[in-house]
């Protein structure tokens, strides 16, 4: 029986941080990105694909503003926009890795969804948002736009700029996870959970409501993966491997630690929130609901056997 991977694209999988964020450059990250995960089919494995939406739905939600401002076209809301970049991000995916696997002499059907996640109306996080979306700016455009949006901003943790944060609840389900499963071990490719998904709620007539959020990504990821049975859960980020002392004269890196090593970095806060933070905290998740391994590298690592940081259960 083949195996099963959950592959959860990060933002510079689709747009890096240098970029304008043309589509041209989103197709050519998104190409590069999917090459590199020949290795995996190749190792026989099945595939699922989650990505990252932060810049893309917070272009969205610029482009909301504007055309409020200009023509009066009515706001969407925050749960629309994320849907609204789960189309286009996963067309975009989902049309790249047809010409992968063209290029690659294989033959797969590729299928996206446009994924609900649960999350609790009632959560803390939508007290204290902390969720990056859109793009870096200036310390002085970054007040100017908080000022005339009535948005939060926090200084990016590697100091690349300012970003609006939003709120970004925990998850706690993914709809129509059986069916991505089952489409999954069939052998087609499923692009699902994208930007950590749709946040929604139940209300108290038992209907589905959207609510204003974001749901981090490699959260979702890992609840997906966790509930679905996956074998290997992988994110891929900028980095080739996580570090701790990051930045700091005495850096180093991490190859193979364990859960209880993972969560000991992270409660001496070598992680930061909103960066690293989020991806240790799914990877041992993922690992300590039953999965044999999580891994976080650099997309042009899989398949090289030498990089990256595993992390395993105790």
């Amino acid at each position: 029986m083949k195996k099963l991977a959950v592959v959860a694209f990060g933002g510079n999988a689709l747009l890096r941080g240098d970029q304008k964020g043309t589509i041209k450059e989103q197709e050519n990250n998104t190409y590069e990105t999917c090459q590199n995960l020949i290795p995996l089919l190749n190792d026989d494995y099945n595939l699922i694909i989650t990505h990252g939406n932060g810049p893309q739905v917070g272009n969205i939600l610029l482009r909301n503003e504007a055309g409020f401002k200009e023509y009066k076209i009515p706001r969407m809301p925050l749960d629309i926009c994320v849907a609204d970049s789960q189309g286009g991000i996963g067309y975009m995916i989902e049309r790249q890795m047809l010409n992968v696997l063209r290029k690659n002499n294989l033959r797969k059907n590729v299928v996206t969804f446009i994924t609900e996640v649960l999350v609790d109306k009632n959560d803390p996080a939508f007290e204290n948002p902390t969720k990056p979306v859109g793009a870096f700016y200036l310390k002085e455009e970054a007040d100017l736009l908080a000022k005339s949006n009535d948005w939060l901003f926090k200084e990016d943790p590697r100091k690349r700029g300012w970003r609006r944060v939003v709120p970004s609840p925990k998850p706690l389900d993914i709809f129509n996870k059986e069916l991505v499963d089952t489409l999954s071990r069939g052998g087609n490719i499923v692009i699902a959970s994208g930007g950590g998904g749709v946040p929604v709620f139940i209300d108290e007539n038992g209907d589905v409501q959207g609510v204003e959020a974001v749901i981090d990504k490699d959260l979702a990821s890992s609840l997906l993966a966790s509930k679905i049975g996956a074998d290997t859960f992988i994110i891929l980020t900028d980095v080739p491997k996580v570090y701790i002392n990051f930045n700091k004269p005495n850096q180093k890196a991490l190859d193979r630690i364990t859960v209880s090593e993972a969560k000991k970095y992270l409660s001496e806060g070598h992680f930061a929130a909103g960066s690293m933070a989020p991806k240790i905290q799914a990877a041992i998740g993922f690992v300590e609901n039953g999965g044999a391994e999580a891994l976080i590298t650099e997309a042009n690592a899989l398949g090289s056997g030498e990089s990256g940081t595993t992390i395993i259960p105790d």
